[in-house]
């Protein structure tokens, strides 16, 4: 055999076994069974819109989710059907703005709860979410105690069928204008004053970077205040990755140290081409 023909199939043998090796790595790095699994990793349903329900369930399970987030009760079944968890039921009556910080919608969001807990708590639930809802001239300290009367409506109810509440705390500055549960403090005090360890925080790291920052300290002093942790980018809510101001795995293991055993969801809008190359990056990430 000529020499140059010699050198040129060495050339590409080399190359197809280093491609083999790529594909076998890139397979093994995004394979759930080498997750460390320390922390339990959720993904919350609206960032992933543009994909069908089901499709999310496979590709998700596939890049090591073990639960989806702010689903609703009708689709728990078809999580169960793929292996998952319903991590967070939401459905609340007003969504973000018109919550419980009004004694008027009082009435509707408990009746919502006798509704659908049974059926949360039925399908092996264990969390669900609620809203402070908007300031609208009120002040705090009003909202908190509105707030505090509406939850103690609630608590008999998910106490009876062990489900757990949590309040999301989010950011007014950029996302959620006159939003009142916007501050940790403010959102700790509530937890404090209704004294159940069914209803937590929610603490949505994203939204408290930009509200108090001070992130890890805050966990820390507060963990035993929070049921439930949200991720995204700071600034722009994308990946969790070099182009945001966070460094989420020494995050992640401040959470660890503190002993928690529940989901982290990450909420974070994909820009990368494929949402699930992104949504696998930032379990990996998260993974410490």
């Amino acid at each position: 055999m000529p020499r140059r023909d010699l050198l040129k199939k060495v050339a590409l043998g080399a190359a197809a076994i280093a491609s083999a090796k790529a594909f076998a790595n890139h397979h093994e790095s995004n394979s759930p069974m080498n997750l460390k699994r320390n922390i339990h990793h959720s993904a919350c349903r609206w960032c992933y819109g543009k994909i069908e329900f089901e499709d999310l369930c496979i590709r998700g399970k596939e890049v090591g989710l073990e639960a989806i987030d702010l689903v609703n009760v009708d689709e728990i079944a078809t999580l169960k059907k793929h292996g998952l968890e319903a991590s967070l039921v939401w459905g609340v009556p007003g969504g973000i703005t018109d919550g419980l910080n009004r004694v008027e919608n009082h009435d509707a969001i408990v009746t919502f709860f006798e509704q659908t807990t049974p059926k949360v708590a039925a399908q092996g639930a264990k969390r669900m979410i609620v809203f402070s809802g908007n300031r609208d001239g009120l002040d705090d300290e009003q909202g908190l105690e509105n707030c505090k009367i509406g939850l103690e409506r609630i608590m008999p109810i998910v106490e009876k069928h062990n489900v757990q509440v949590v309040m999301e705390l989010l950011n007014s500055k950029r996302n959620h204008p006159d939003y009142q549960c916007d501050h940790t403090s403010w959102g700790v005090e509530l937890v404090k004053q209704v004294g159940s360890e069914q209803f937590k925080m929610l603490y949505d790291i994203y939204h408290m970077q930009i509200m108090d920052g001070d992130i890890i300290d805050t966990i820390r002093e507060n963990h035993q205040y929070f049921g439930h942790y949200h991720t995204g980018g700071v600034p722009g809510r994308h990946e969790i990755d070099e182009t945001q101001e966070l460094y989420y795995p020494a995050i992640m293991q401040a959470i660890v140290d503190t002993g928690f055993d529940g989901y982290v969801a990450q909420e974070f809008v994909p820009s990368w081409e494929d949402p699930i190359a992104a949504l696998a990056h930032g379990i990996r990430t998260c993974d410490v």
